[in-house]
């Protein structure tokens, strides 16, 4: 039986990439390379924070680790799918294009993100307040 496409949002590879308690919990859930879905915006958004917190040449070996995944690059069909997920979920506009890629190839969302609490093919692992 092979192993369901996961999405990995930004919060779930923040976390992992940690080793949060939460990021510990995720380490078991956290897709190997070929079921990991990555859209570039999560790219964008791994890419800001990695140089903020841990400098270039350590971002640069997480981006390169996330090119060896499928890599899913916005396109007008994950565009258009995405407003109509942000007008019937209330999603910001990047959450709404990482949901949107994640439906778009069929597979499950990994998030610590609640806003996406509820949403159908969604495991959320919610960080601790």
């Amino acid at each position: 039986m092979s192993k369901p496409l996961r999405t990995v949002d930004t919060s779930a590879w923040i976390e992992w990439l940690t080793g949060s308690a939460v990021g510990k919990k995720l380490g078991h859930q956290f897709p190997e390379k070929l079921q990991c879905i990555v859209p570039t915006i999560v790219q964008l958004e791994l890419s800001k924070w990695l140089i903020r917190e841990v400098g270039e040449e350590q971002a640069d070996h997480v981006i390169a680790y996330t090119q060896k995944c499928t890599v899913v690059p916005l396109d007008t069909s994950i565009a258009l799918l995405a407003a109509d997920l942000h007008r019937e979920h209330k999603l910001a506009t990047a959450d709404s294009i990482v949901y949107a890629t994640a439906r778009h190839q069929h597979a499950e969302l990994l998030t610590c993100d609640t806003h996406f609490e509820g949403l159908p093919d969604v495991a959320l692992f919610p960080k601790k307040a």
